[in-house]
């Protein structure tokens, strides 16, 4: 057990060595926050764009690898900073907290996700076509971009919150959705999803859901004991006829 940790560690620990030789870093600001996002290689070609959403604890190596497969795939790729310099999480209850801010002030997440797309379109990104996809707290911050209606084609919710304040009023969508739910998310009430259909229904969205069997919450991720490869490997290949679909 103890060998193929150390070997586990050591795969991560180059992975996101190749994965940084590859892209690189963008600085800009909210006000006086500091932020720090990464963008691919191919930066200021004219190519569709896709802003990748992270998962709670920042940008990680699943952010990162998807970065680099849009890249294959003929995408420039934009991982945002949330969070910003000196914001980012210690731990899961950190996280949790800090995450939990941002969901319940939306229209902060909604601006540094509009904040994040400027800056994909700075290096450049076609305006019209750019899509956003997001993991777990970033997956509910693409349903922001759409609730938000941003300047986006479309938007992808991997094993995102779906939920949001009932006090909210439903709005238009303009924007086309793909949610990736797994089956047995136990963050993910009945009330919740129910409450999403509502929502995109009555905004006269194009929507889809995708139910993934026997996958938990982060089943897209390498690094969690949730990971199904099977399903992980359809999840992204869902997410790239959609992106082609929408953004070619």
């Amino acid at each position: 057990m103890m060998i193929r940790s150390l070997l586990l560690t050591a795969t991560i620990m180059v992975s996101s060595s190749l994965f940084s030789q590859k892209m690189n870093t963008v600085s800009y600001q909210d006000g006086t926050q500091k932020l720090s996002g990464l963008v691919t290689s191919n930066a200021g070609k004219k190519l569709p764009g896709v802003l990748i959403l992270p998962a709670w604890k920042g940008i990680d190596d699943e952010a990162k690898a998807a970065a680099s497969d849009l890249e294959k795939q003929g995408y420039i790729a934009f991982i945002a900073d949330i969070y910003g310099e000196g914001n980012h999480p210690k731990d899961n209850a950190d996280a949790a907290k800090i995450a939990g801010s941002y969901k319940q002030n939306y229209e902060a997440y909604q601006k540094r996700i509009a904040l994040a797309l400027d800056q994909l379109k700075k290096n450049g990104a076609i305006p019209e076509k750019i899509a956003v996809i997001g993991y777990c707290f970033g997956g509910t911050g693409a349903l922001e971009a759409a609730r938000g209606n941003l300047p986006v084609a479309g938007v992808v919710s991997i094993h995102g919150g779906l939920g949001k304040d009932q006090a909210r009023k439903n709005g238009p969508i303009a924007a086309k959705v793909l949610v990736e739910n797994p089956a047995d998310d136990q963050s993910v009430t009945p009330e919740a999803y129910n409450s999403l259909i509502k929502e995109i229904k009555e905004g006269k969205a194009d929507w889809q859901i995708i139910t993934y069997a026997n996958s938990k919450h982060t089943f897209t991720n390498p690094e969690s004991p949730d990971y199904n490869p099977v399903m992980a490997k359809r999840a992204w290949n869902h997410t790239l006829m959609f992106l082609k679909e929408i953004l070619k």
